[in-house]
């Protein structure tokens, strides 16, 4: 076998063996693009489940302080009601104090009436008293002995005339006594009356005000806690609400990551021709996108506008809105998916297929790229 011979079989020999090396080289980036995307997705995946987890906490801590509004309104009509019976109780306590000060100047009065009453039946008395001492020691004369010992009838008509404006004078006397007597326990029983009167009065007015001033003091306690759980809560969703948008942040870049790391694996797998054959090799590494029955689609197949700006998007699945509103496999907001067609309230509600016809209309073969923020950013439009 001549040199040249041999020279040229090691020709094919080396071509093998670098088309060999190659192909492995080839194996072994489409395998470490697989593993990269994997794991990009995980990622995704674990990121997504906790802003899931992030926006229902959201719309529980949202729920709670719409509870604890509705709570503070309602106590705060409460109190409302409170001052103002406090406000009446107050106003019936003034009412109080001028009646007292009128009953004290009544009695006052009648105090100054019973003292004169009782000056008088003491006098009556004692004028009663002497009189009735005149008569012991006096007795009366009788009609036959004035008869006998008078010295005419002018001095016994004198005599008769005294005897009777002296029984007519003790008369007025007793009668003074009892009338006195009389006004004077009257007098006393109206003291009496006036007196436990105003005590009632003042009693109740203080026990209305007292009672109403602990309710209003309960109330305005739990008014004061109920708004300092309402603050809490509202620092716990403003927290929450910080750390889904830093969610929402890195799952939109981990879907940039994707893209990227999709590209690379296509940029890995270029079109190979033998034989005067073009075929295309395609490895595990390229995406899947799920499909409304799980099934995965991979590239652009099923989807209506390019597959990268899918995964960039939503990463193939049909989330519900976000922040913005927007929802679905192709997040498109409530606004745009009534204005293009589409039924119910928002786009993840319908199935993928009238997702993707929605889709298909605001693409207008690319017309409408502007409507995806992802378009830019893997540079389609």
């Amino acid at each position: 076998m001549s040199a040249k011979y041999r020279r040229h079989q090691r020709l094919p020999r080396a071509a093998a063996l670098g088309l060999t090396l190659g192909s492995g080289l080839l194996v072994a980036g489409s395998a470490t693009g697989a593993t990269g995307t994997t794991q990009l997705q995980t990622k995704l995946n674990s990121t997504k489940s906790q802003l899931n987890a992030t926006q229902t906490h959201q719309r529980t801590l949202a729920g709670s302080i719409a509870a604890l509004n509705g709570q503070v309104s309602s106590l705060a009509g409460q109190i409302s009601l409170v001052q103002s019976r406090e406000s009446e109780a107050q106003s019936q306590l003034t009412g109080y104090d001028t009646a007292l000060s009128q009953t004290k100047s009544e009695l006052d009065l009648e105090r100054a009436k019973l003292h004169l009453l009782k000056r008088r039946l003491r006098r009556a008395s004692k004028l009663l008293g002497a009189q009735l001492r005149s008569q012991y020691e006096q007795p009366e004369q009788s009609l036959v002995s004035l008869l006998v010992n008078a010295n005419g009838f002018n001095q016994l008509l004198s005599q008769l005339q005294y005897l009777n404006s002296a029984k007519r004078d003790e008369q007025k006397v007793i009668e003074l006594t009892r009338s006195a007597r009389a006004q004077a326990e009257g007098a006393a029983r109206r003291m009496a009356k006036l007196e436990a009167a105003d005590q009632q009065a003042a009693s109740a007015a203080a026990e209305q005000t007292d009672a109403l001033s602990g309710m209003n003091s309960l109330l305005s306690s739990r008014q004061a806690a109920l708004n300092d759980e309402r603050a809490a809560q509202a620092t716990a969703l403003s927290a929450s609400q910080a750390k889904g948008s830093q969610l929402r942040a890195a799952v939109h870049e981990i879907q940039v990551q994707e893209v990227a790391a999709e590209q690379a694996t296509q940029a890995i797998n270029p079109p190979v021709t033998t034989g005067g054959t073009t075929t295309t090799t395609t490895t595990s590494a390229t995406p899947t996108a799920p499909g409304s029955g799980g099934a995965g689609l991979s590239g652009s197949d099923g989807w209506a506008i390019p597959y990268p700006i899918v995964l960039c998007e939503s990463g193939g699945q049909n989330l519900p809105p976000n922040g913005a509103g927007a929802s679905g496999y192709y997040q498109i907001i409530p606004g745009t998916w009534k204005l293009f067609g589409g039924s119910g309230a928002q786009a993840y509600l319908a199935s993928r297929a009238e997702q993707s016809a929605v889709a298909a209309k605001i693409w207008n073969g690319g017309a409408g790229a502007s409507n995806w923020t992802c378009s830019s950013i893997v540079g389609i439009s």
